[in-house]
């Protein structure tokens, strides 16, 4: 059944709104998006989106489904059973589909549990986002993630391990660069992995076409990962100029998680452990410092929240847009980052836009979110969610 979306604006994901258009969805799929008077004498389903936007569905590169925003995500989720684990993991993906994210790529969850939520939602089984998975997070004896990640040492062992994720059934390859705020006796600033370590997993998951993605936070970590060829770097916290120079050469993708330390910021009186609050406040406004700096510089970002940290809860996703612009990112380069952007970086080569051929994951708005990014940054202004060209009670 064929469905024409008209009356409003259109975001197109790329930069441009096109006023007097209509998007007509047949199936999963856009098939027509074109001036109002192509569409006269239409006599099929019409959804009226008068004084809002449609867009694309928002996408969140970096997620763990299994937490859940609690104040101690480990110690909660060592106190559940594989089936909570995977039930949990649902329920966060279909909130998150509900808040207009509409793809996502968890980076990192226990045990491969997740794959089971990824699986059932990317075959239609159960209603949720498009999913990409990590498996299990590579990283160092006592590094960052070491709990529930893969600990690998050395060139050999990294290999192994990257081809134990593939095997597995990763989608992306996660690879530790440094120490990490929610680590109990790790520096962020520390650079765990070696620049060889780091370049044979990245070439490891490159050559069964996975792209890879590095947790890194200290400088020379990160200048690590991106001299070995990582798709993306997650957090960036401590940039150097050194560091960005690199970035834009490489054209390394960045993916700042702002939501994940102003959310523990906000919260620090709420039960979360004194070492993660302590490492927050320290790295806070050097993060923010940095996510300028690579903005400024034309660096290419992806959206990403690291949705269920502490306070840092799947439904809430869409606020890392604000968080944005609040650093002086333009409201149509959010948009962007948050759309074409994430599914350039994912691989998601026929979402992230409203173009002819594209799936049907849309987000319709009130008002313009390219005048106020509150339009789409606040869940109390969303009006429809679409996934696969049919539409999700939120």
């Amino acid at each position: 059944m064929a469905t024409l979306y008209s009356g409003g604006l259109v975001f197109d994901g790329c930069g441009n709104t096109l006023e007097n258009h209509g998007v007509l969805v047949d199936g999963q799929k856009i098939s027509r998006v074109a001036p109002l008077g192509e569409f006269e004498g239409y006599s099929g389903e019409k959804v009226d989106t008068s004084s809002g936007t449609l867009l694309p569905g928002l996408i969140d590169c970096h997620v763990h489904l299994v937490y859940s925003g609690e104040a101690d995500p480990k110690s909660h989720l060592l106190k559940l059973g594989p089936g909570q684990i995977v039930i949990n993991a649902l329920e966060n993906a279909q909130k998150t589909l509900r808040s207009g994210i509409t793809s996502i790529r968890d980076l990192g969850g226990r045990d491969f549990l997740e794959f089971a939520v990824r699986d059932a939602c990317n075959s239609g089984r159960q209603t949720g986002p498009t999913i990409k998975a990590a498996g299990r997070m590579i990283c160092m004896t006592g590094g960052h993630g070491n709990a529930f990640g893969r600990v690998a040492d050395g060139p050999d062992e990294v290999l192994k391990a990257v081809r134990e994720q593939i095997h597995a059934g990763s989608d992306v390859i996660k690879l530790m660069a440094t120490g990490g705020v929610m680590t109990p006796g790790v520096n962020p600033e520390d650079a765990h992995y070696s620049e060889e370590e780091m370049r044979v997993g990245v070439n490891e998951g490159h050559r069964f076409n996975r792209k890879c993605a590095s947790h890194a936070q200290g400088s020379a970590g990160i200048l690590n990962a991106v001299k070995a060829g990582m798709d993306s770097i997650e957090h960036g916290i401590f940039m150097t100029q050194e560091c960005l120079d690199a970035m834009l050469k490489e054209q390394t993708y960045l993916v700042p998680t702002l939501a994940a330390v102003n959310n523990i910021f906000l919260n620090r009186d709420n039960g979360i452990p004194d070492f993660i609050v302590e490492k927050t406040i320290r790295v806070r406004e050097r993060h923010h410092q940095s996510i300028k700096m690579f903005y400024q510089s034309g660096g290419k970002m992806a959206m990403g929240t690291d949705a269920g940290t502490p306070f840092n809860v799947h439904g809430d996703n869409c606020k890392e847009l604000e968080y944005m612009v609040d650093l002086g990112v333009t409201n149509v380069n959010a948009l962007q980052i948050s759309t074409s952007n994430a599914a350039d970086l994912m691989d998601l080569q026929d979402r992230g836009m409203i173009r002819e051929g594209y799936y049907a994951d849309l987000l319709i708005v009130s008002g313009n979110p390219v005048e106020d990014i509150s339009k789409v940054a606040d869940r109390n202004n969303h009006l429809i969610v679409v996934k696969n060209g049919a539409q999700i009670t939120i």
